[in-house]
């Protein structure tokens, strides 16, 4: 029996002792899943106006945070930071956008169907400048190939 109280009381000393160790292999997965997901959708949240852009091989512009997205639609709709402006109303709403920040204003974001006029983009610009935005971007989508 002496035998048998000692061979329980050593089965019972060597069991294991709490791991202290955390696994991060689950936690680095959902991080690279949530990566991904934000890598897709960063660039939809951008702009919401569905515009078919044209191509170019120009250099992309940095975003900045005070910039001014104005998309112009295959129907030739104004839209500022996907707010669409009623017919002849452009005007007046260029005057509703801040232009304290910068010396020249702030940076406008121009974005325009391929499918349009050139005269509709240009009439558009014209009204830019004329409400004192100097600063104006042109989006494209990237090529690869040159014209």
């Amino acid at each position: 029996m002496a035998f048998s109280m000692a061979s329980q009381s050593k089965s019972r000393r060597s069991r294991r002792a709490p791991m202290a160790e955390i696994n991060v292999t689950p936690f680095v997965d959902v991080m690279l899943v949530l990566l991904i997901i934000f890598m897709v959708t960063a660039p939809l949240l951008a702009s919401g106006v569905p515009v078919e852009l044209p191509d170019s091989r120009a250099n992309p512009v940095d975003q900045t945070p005070d910039q001014v997205t104005i998309s112009i639609d295959q129907q030739g709709i104004i839209y500022i930071d996907d707010a669409p402006v009623e017919t002849g109303a452009f005007p007046e709403a260029l005057t509703q956008i801040d232009q304290q920040n910068q010396a020249n204003g702030p940076v406008i974001v121009l974005r325009a169907d391929r499918t349009l006029a050139y005269g509709r983009v240009m009439a558009v610009m014209g009204e830019l400048n004329r409400a004192g935005f100097n600063s104006i971007s042109l989006v494209t989508n990237g090529s690869v190939s040159p014209p």
